[in-house]
């Protein structure tokens, strides 16, 4: 529901709302299993969308392709929006458009090796900081000779052009040991395992494809469907901060608005953080806070808000705090330190109140005029208009089919790149002709012969343009966190 430019998020003594110019000051939903974090979140993804503001969102379990579909005109969601006097509460269907990393359950989602960047990708691969050094050294490399690093098999083949020149490269780039580089190629098979092989490469996702609306005006709903990758925590995390740096990186400077350009809910948000090295916490606090000014807000979903490091937690101003367990004394220790986050509400105590909190409560505390954090409230949570649960699955197929990203992504892209030009170069220095079927320079072609649907071209000349150019557009295009660390 939404009223002005506010959401509402729920009631208490009276209606409790998000100001939308505050969104961008990011969030919080937390809350024990069961407990209705998906229902919060699915809410307040409805509000924005009805605001005209895009929201990705990623569906860890599922639950969430129902925002497809209209809900229910009668049952508890209905009966609750009639307790909470929600006067223009009805059925609704909201715009959506499904993504996967792998393709199956919706468009697919790619990135190059160079947009990734040697830091994420050292986290991705669990290099130790010797095998990160020499990473990093083959992105040099690959920068200062003009080889593209696209896919899986541009980054095998750099790595093995270094460990093969490594004496010649090691006064210019340091010592680069070839058993450490066949180390990292046996991590790179371990991702190929995991479906990386399918993320690297192109098209790759053009950030403003994240960032439609249906013709009605309402901000389109982008569904991330992760139920899949949520088991593949490095590849889920990586996948996830790649996003929000590439969108630090690429959009402009916009300060305050009245609404964000793009709202993004992570769940399961607690994977970002789990055994990363404190420089990369460091750098994710960084762009978790400029990340504002670019008119992007970010929500975290998660159990616990201790699954935070404090340093991120710091920077979500609108918290909403579903029931928590407590059970031992780390449960104890947890909730005491949950309801210190909060501003006190003398009409009652927060701690004692969170454990006591039934499904579909929270303890709310937005942001209020001039930003200030509002009094915690214990708030009923406004029902969704959309269906709670998974979308029936040929009602998504049909939503897919007819999506407006349909042919622009679905066929992968393998141009001249890395791989194909170091083949060529080990071809003419042994007097052969190159490789049967190697692309012309430069020139997209697609996998199994066929062409490009029509807006691809488009795509690509975006993804070129990120990927091309001069040896400091090529350094830059790494990404803000790999950029970041590179430069501070």
């Amino acid at each position: 529901m939404t009223k002005d430019n506010t959401i509402v998020v729920g009631r208490a003594e009276g209606p409790v709302v998000l100001d939308a110019r505050y969104a961008n000051r990011h969030g919080l939903i937390a809350g024990a299993t069961g407990t209705g974090k998906t229902v919060t979140l699915q809410t307040l993804a409805e509000g924005f969308s009805q605001l005209g503001t895009p929201v990705f969102l990623v569906d860890v379990k599922g639950d969430l392709s129902g925002l497809c579909c209209a809900g229910v005109p009668s049952g508890p969601f209905a009966e609750r929006a009639q307790q909470l006097g929600l006067d223009g509460w009805k059925p609704e269907a909201f715009p959506a458009v499904f993504w996967d990393v792998f393709g199956e359950q919706g468009t697919p989602v790619r990135a190059t090796i160079s947009e990734m960047g040697p830091l994420l990708l050292s986290r991705l691969l669990d290099l130790n900081p010797t095998q990160e050094g020499v990473l990093n050294a083959a992105f040099a490399v690959a920068d200062d000779r003009g080889l593209l690093l696209l896919d899986l098999k541009d980054l095998r083949a750099i790595l093995q052009f270094v460990s093969d020149s490594a004496k010649e490269l090691q006064q210019t780039y340091g010592n680069i040991a070839p058993s450490t580089a066949g180390a990292i190629q046996r991590n790179l098979l371990v991702l190929e395992r995991e479906g990386g092989t399918g993320f690297f490469g192109e098209p790759a996702l053009a950030l403003g494809d994240l960032m439609t609306a249906a013709s009605d005006g309402r901000g389109t709903v982008s569904v991330l469907c992760a139920d899949k990758l949520v088991n593949r925590p490095r590849l889920y995390a990586s996948v996830l901060l790649w996003l929000l740096s590439e969108l630090f990186e690429e959009l402009p400077e916009v300060g305050d608005r009245d609404r964000p350009k793009l709202v993004l809910f992570f769940d399961e948000a607690h994977l970002l953080f789990d055994g990363a090295p404190k420089t990369l916490i460091d750098k994710i606090e960084q762009v978790v806070r400029l990340i504002r000014s670019k008119g992007v807000g970010v929500f975290f979903v998660t159990q616990n808000p201790t699954d935070i490091p404090e340093d991120v937690l710091a920077q979500l101003g609108n918290r909403v705090q579903h029931a928590l367990r407590s059970f031992t004394a780390k449960d104890q220790k947890a909730v005491k330190a949950a309801a210190a986050t909060f501003r006190a509400n003398p009409a009652f105590n927060t701690e004692e109140v969170i454990t006591g909190l039934a499904v579909g409560e929270a303890l709310v505390s937005m942001l209020e005029e001039k930003g200030t954090p509002g009094i915690v409230q214990r708030t009923l949570i406004a029902p969704p208009r959309s269906k709670v649960g998974p979308a029936p699955e040929a009602e998504r197929q049909a939503i897919h089919k007819t999506s407006p990203m349909a042919g622009r992504y679905d066929f992968a892209i393998d141009r001249q790149s890395a791989y194909e030009m170091l083949q060529a170069k080990a071809a003419a220095t042994v007097a052969q002709p190159a490789p049967a079927g190697a692309p012309a320079g430069g020139t997209p072609r697609p996998s199994r012969g066929r062409k490009p649907p029509p807006g691809l071209a488009e795509t690509l000349a975006t993804s070129a343009a990120r990927t091309i150019g001069s040896k400091l557009g090529r350094e830059i295009v790494r990404g803000v966190l790999g950029s970041l660390f590179r430069g501070r």
